[in-house]
């Protein structure tokens, strides 16, 4: 059976189910209206997370219930007919209304009232009905799809990085580097907007700097609309950071202890009363890592050449086979703090203003030994001798980076039909040292040595102005404007005891800079059972390279680079009923190439393996297409999405050897041929008992490439020849991931969590498949004031890659593995919580999707 075999198997049968399942959603399908309502307290503020239940006075049946979101909304379907409306939320007293539904529209604001003695009583302490919210961890919505790692205990007392290998689409890569459907170019934000926490690069450090217990909720957008920046050809990772807003003194603090060492300590505190809300968020701790990295290369088509008996110079070695193998441990110090308040001037205006501070601190030593098999000529007996050597180099290495980052934003509500205005401001500084010392012995005989400096000052500006106007019930008009202004510092420093050539160019300073300015517009609206949503968004862009060496015959070079670019968007969406829609969507993206993927040498790292800028990368441009089916009821949801994505000069590695007879590789960045994405991402939910649930995710996709690089290098006779590199190549490979999480009592969890990730092959390069499984328990204490946890996270240390290279005159294999076998144990404690495990009374279980909204003034 060949792939397009395959492949038509493949859609009848996703087409199969799809049918099957909309069949079904119509027989559940009822004759109901959409109604829309919101939430106020006595001074006319939003109650975000209130209960509102719709008893049917006529048939229980009909009977419904929901949550307001984080603005005090809610929108539910109901049969028409007479309701008892009770509203209940946590420090409030509870609200009985009746109202008659007869036809769909906003049924207005339902009014509660504060209890007198909140913030002199426990929460667990308030007689009367307590409320558990049954939190779903994935939930599909028009635009993206949100991801709750509250009921994540595998990466209780981990990172970022740790809850990423949890999220449904999105993949971890054994060294850090994050994907989504199988592409690495994905942009993130921290609460709507690049942040300072991330560091210039988006590197894993950055990713294991933000605890996991400091993060609310992750927005996977596979496919942003023109609402959002057009970076980030894969979508978009949305870190909605936690911001409580429980009225009184709130918090948690949680330790952790783990190995490989890893300690931690954090906190999340809030305080609100009043027109104030205070927050304070930080923490930070020791961990160590560990790598290895083992690579073995052949050498093909040696030619030996006639040696003339009048040849006096000795011939440049060849080389017929290298093994190396590596091994790298970091110690690193991560702390960050971040602290804001916010304050209603007046019941339709308030101001928020927050700061945060990060600092990095790591030291790291590689150890990498290299054995090489090559022949040299014998000028004596006038014949190729073989002969061996051993080199190691030992590395030792250190970086800091220190961050700020201020934010003000000011929103306004027009009116109480949702017409509201965003204006925030975002001033940015991260300053990065890195430094690193390389002394390298061939047969034990010292014969280099390197010393590095890299220093980067990243200055960055971002302002947004957001607006909203609704048009009737059903229809909204959404407008902004951002700026971004971003200038780069990079200051180089080598010192090198090596031969090679390039040594002046790396002792270099660049100035890059980038501006852009962006306008959207996006019209949302909802015909019947039919919502979309038409946005077009515009770019223009302005980059700047001041770049300048220490090499005698090398020129300055100042090149300047303007795009305007168009990004339209189409959302549309079709409910077959309640919780059962089908999506269709359509974007236009841009991949801009990394800073310093256009500094010509921008930095040095070895005399072996040398990375080279490449000042005329261009950006990619990508059509992305998805058609999604979304399916929601008590025990589960299912979420297939069908998907195609087309990327043109898209920008890939180039690796060669510049020498044959040397045994350096170069590799450079370029604009190269198209690239085409398609598969079946599917994202599942099922709770089939009370005490076990089921979240899994499977992405089968193909995919194929087109374009041939060539460059000029020089033979083992020094003379030039063109060498290629085939990107050409297409396949086809899986992503999976189950977690199953087993309730065994009121107070104890635990959870297994399994991934697979499938082969990969191009013409030039075959990736091998991997696997990883991982344990987690977490047990409430102190009558739900404490919890602790423990995991384990890759069980049977199987997270490795394996990868073979090919070209036309050398194969590689490479072994790496980021990190082996860790364990940790967490322990929170949190001050006056709303949740309890034990009611004291009335208990009332209520399904709900805690969807929030943009903070500080949204995705723009």
């Amino acid at each position: 059976m060949n792939q397009t075999e395959i492949i038509n198997i493949f859609t009848k049968k996703t087409l199969g189910l799809t049918f099957v399942l909309s069949a079904a959603a119509f027989a559940f399908a009822q004759e109901k209206v959409g109604i829309s309502g919101s939430v106020v307290s006595k001074n006319n503020q939003p109650v975000p997370y209130a209960s509102v239940t719709f008893s049917n006075k006529a048939n229980k049946l009909f009977s419904d219930a929901t949550l307001t979101d984080e603005k005090g909304q809610y929108k539910l379907d109901l049969a028409p007919g007479n309701y008892d409306i009770t509203v209940e939320a946590i420090d409030y007293k509870k609200s009985l209304v009746n109202k008659q539904i007869t036809a769909a529209g906003n049924i207005g604001a339902l009014s509660i009232e504060p209890e007198k003695t909140t913030t002199n009583l426990k929460t667990q302490d308030i007689q009367g009905v307590t409320i558990t919210v049954q939190a779903k961890p994935y939930k599909v919505e028009l635009d993206k799809r949100t991801y709750d790692p509250s009921q994540d205990i595998v990466s209780k007392g981990g990172n970022l990085q740790d809850v990423l290998s949890n999220v449904p689409s999105v993949s971890v890569d054994t060294d850090g580097t994050v994907s989504m459907r199988g592409s690495t170019n994905v942009k993130f934000l921290i609460n709507g907007k690049p942040s300072a926490l991330l560091g210039i690069d988006d590197g894993a450090n950055a990713l294991q700097s933000i605890p996991a217990d400091q993060i609310e909720r992750i927005e996977v957008i596979t496919n942003p609309s023109s609402k959002f920046e057009a970076s980030g050809t894969s979508g978009i990772l949305n870190i909605i950071l936690k911001k409580n807003k429980k009225v009184g003194f709130n918090g948690n603090v949680t330790g952790t202890l783990g190995y490989l060492p890893r300690t931690n300590l954090n906190t999340n505190l809030s305080w609100r009363k009043n027109k104030w809300t205070w927050f304070l968020n930080g923490g930070g701790g020791y961990s160590e890592n560990k790598s290895k990295n083992d690579t073995e290369t052949t050498y093909n088509n040696i030619v030996f050449p006639n040696i003339p008996a009048t040849q006096t110079e000795q011939p440049k070695d060849i080389q017929k086979y290298q093994l190396q193998n590596s091994t790298n441990k970091s110690y690193n110090n991560n702390y960050n703090v971040s602290a804001g308040f916010a304050y209603d001037i007046s019941d339709k205006t308030s101001i928020n203003l927050s700061g945060v501070v990060r600092t990095f601190d790591g030291d790291s030593r590689e150890l990498l030994n290299t054995y090489n098999d090559f022949y040299r000529f014998n000028m004596g007996s006038k014949v190729w001798d073989p002969k061996q050597s051993f080199v190691q180099r030992d590395s030792e290495g250190r970086n800091n980076n220190l961050a700020f980052q201020g934010d003000i934003g000011l929103d306004h509500k027009f009116d109480d039909k949702g017409q509201n205005l965003s204006l925030s401001l975002s001033l940015q500084r991260n300053r990065s040292n890195n430094n690193s010392t390389i002394l390298e012995t061939q047969d034990s005989v010292p014969v280099l040595q390197d010393i590095t400096r890299r220093e980067s000052l990243n200055k960055n500006i971002i302002g947004k102005a957001d607006y909203e106007l609704p048009i009737g019930e059903q229809s909204k008009i959404e407008a902004g404007y951002r700026l971004d202004i971003n200038n780069n510092d990079y200051n180089n420093f080598v010192s090198s005891t090596s031969n090679n050539q390039f040594i002046p160019s790396y002792n270099n300073t660049t100035v890059y800079k980038e501006m852009f300015n962006a306008f959207y517009l996006q019209f949302k609206s909802k015909v019947g059972n039919l919502g979309y949503q038409l946005g077009l968004r515009d770019e223009l862009s302005t980059v700047k390279i001041n770049y300048d060496n220490l090499d005698p015959n090398f020129q300055p070079i100042n090149k300047t680079k303007n795009y305007n670019n168009l990004f339209p968007s189409v959302f549309l969406s079709y409910e077959l009923s309640k919780d059962n829609q089908i999506l269709v969507n359509y974007s236009r993206r841009i991949d801009r190439p990394r800073s310093f993927f256009m500094v010509p040498f921008p930095n040095y790292s070895n005399s072996q393996n040398i990375f080279e800028g490449n000042i005329d990368l261009n950006p990619s441009y990508v059509d992305s297409y998805e058609v999604g089916y979304s399916i929601s009821r008590k025990k589960f949801t299912i979420n297939p999405t069908l998907y195609y994505r087309h990327a043109t000069e898209d920008t890939k590695m180039l690796v060669y050897r510049p020498d044959e007879s040397e045994n350096v590789f170069y590799t450079k960045p370029i604009n190269l041929g198209n690239d085409d994405r398609y598969g079946l991402d599917l994202n599942f939910t099922y709770d089939p008992f009370s005490w076990l649930k089921i979240m899994g995710s499977l992405d089968m996709f193909g995919y194929k490439t087109t374009g041939i690089a060539y460059y000029t290098a020089k033979d083992a006779e020094g003379n030039n020849k063109v060498g290629s590199m085939d990107f050409t190549g297409d396949g086809f490979s899986t992503r999976a991931r189950l977690n199953t999480t087993f309730k065994l009592d009121k107070t104890l969890s635990v959870q297994l969590q399994g991934f697979y990730r499938g082969a990969q092959k191009t013409a030039s390069q075959d990736t091998q498949d991997m696997y990883a499984l991982n344990l987690g328990a977490s047990k409430t204490i102190w009558k739900g004031d404490g919890t602790i946890s423990f995991n384990i996270q890759d069980i049977f240390n199987t997270r490795s890659r394996e990868v073979f290279s090919y070209n036309s005159d050398y194969t590689r294999r490479n072994f790496m593995q980021w990190q082996p076998r860790q364990f940790s144990i967490s322990l929170t404690y949190r001050f006056k919580q709303g949740e309890k495990i034990e009611q004291p009374k009335k208990k009332k279980d209520i399904n709900a999707n805690d969807t929030g909204g943009d903070e500080q003034g949204g995705p723009m």
